[in-house]
C-alpha cells in the first residue's frame, strides 16, 4: 500500500511539472488548419479550441486602415489581384476569400476576440506601427483590453524600432527565420520580451542561451505533437500552430 501511494504521489508531481512546462498554444493566423487564414472564422475557431493566444498578420492599406492579411498580394487567396497595400477599404471589402469569407480589419478581429485571450499582431507591411498603436491604445483605454494582451512582432526590425519609438512600453517580439542567436542584439536594443524563431532552428543550446539572456521563446510553426513535446522539453515558452487542438 505504501508503494501504491508513493507511485500516485510521483505521478501527480510529474503531472504538475509537465503542466508547468507546457508552452503556450498560439493560434497561427487564427486556426488556419481549419478555416481560411486570418479570417474572422479562423479567429473564432481558435477561440473555440481554447488557445492561449492568437496571432494575426497586418498591412496598412491605401486608405489608411489596418487589414488582416498575410500575403503582399491578394492573388492567391481571393478572387482579386494586386498588392493589398494598394487597396482602399471599400474595394477591399469586395474581395472574397476562400470559404466565402471577407478580409477583416484589425478592429473586426478585436471585436471578435473581446479581450478573451492575448493577441500577437505581426506587422507585415511598412508604415503599420503608428496606426496599429493608435487602434490598440484605443482598445486598451475604451474597450476593456489591457496593455499586456498585445504582443507586437515583425521580421521587419526597423518597423519594430518605429513601434518602440511610438510606444516605449509595448510588448515586442523579434521574428527571425535564421540563426535565432543573431536576433539577440536587436532584441536587447528594443527591450523586447521575446524572440520568435522558426521551430526548425531551435536546439537545447540556443534556446537556453535566449532564455538565459532574459527572453521568452515563441516558436513557429508546429503542427506535430511530438515536435511540440520536444520543444516543451527544451523550455520553449510558446508555440504557433495551425491546429491548436492537437497541442492540448
Amino acid at each position: 500500500m505504501r508503494y501504491f501511494w508513493a507511485l500516485i504521489l510521483t505521478l501527480m508531481m510529474n503531472a504538475c511539472i509537465s503542466t508547468g512546462n507546457k508552452p503556450l498554444v498560439i493560434g497561427h493566423r487564427g486556426a488556419m488548419g481549419y478555416e481560411t487564414e486570418n479570417s474572422i472564422a479562423s479567429v473564432q475557431k481558435a477561440l473555440d479550441l481554447g488557445v492561449d493566444m492568437i496571432e494575426i498578420d497586418v498591412f496598412r492599406i491605401k486608405s489608411g486602415e489596418i487589414a488582416v492579411f498575410h500575403d503582399e498580394t491578394v492573388d492567391e487567396l481571393t478572387n482579386g489581384g494586386g498588392r493589398i497595400e494598394e487597396y482602399n477599404a471599400f474595394d477591399l471589402r469586395q474581395l472574397i476569400l476562400e470559404g466565402r469569407h471577407r478580409i477583416p480589419l484589425l478592429q473586426d478581429v478585436l471585436k471578435t476576440i473581446k479581450a478573451q485571450v492575448p493577441l500577437n499582431i505581426e506587422l507585415k507591411g511598412a508604415g503599420t506601427s503608428d496606426r496599429v498603436n493608435f487602434i490598440t491604445d484605443y482598445y486598451i483605454r475604451e474597450m476593456g483590453w489591457t496593455a499586456d494582451q498585445f504582443l507586437i512582432s515583425s521580421f521587419n526590425w526597423d518597423e519594430l524600432r518605429e513601434f518602440r519609438r511610438i510606444d516605449p512600453e509595448a510588448r515586442i517580439a523579434v521574428l527571425t527565420d535564421g540563426d535565432p542567436l543573431e536576433a539577440l542584439e536587436v532584441a536587447r536594443e528594443l527591450g523586447a520580451e521575446a524572440i520568435n524563431p522558426h521551430a526548425g532552428s531551435l536546439t537545447p543550446e540556443n534556446t537556453a542561451a535566449m532564455k538565459e539572456a532574459g527572453f521568452r521563446v515563441y516558436a513557429w510553426t508546429v503542427n506535430d505533437r511530438a515536435r511540440f513535446d520536444a520543444l516543451a522539453e527544451m523550455g520553449v515558452d510558446g508555440v504557433f500552430t495551425d491546429y491548436p487542438d492537437r497541442m492540448q
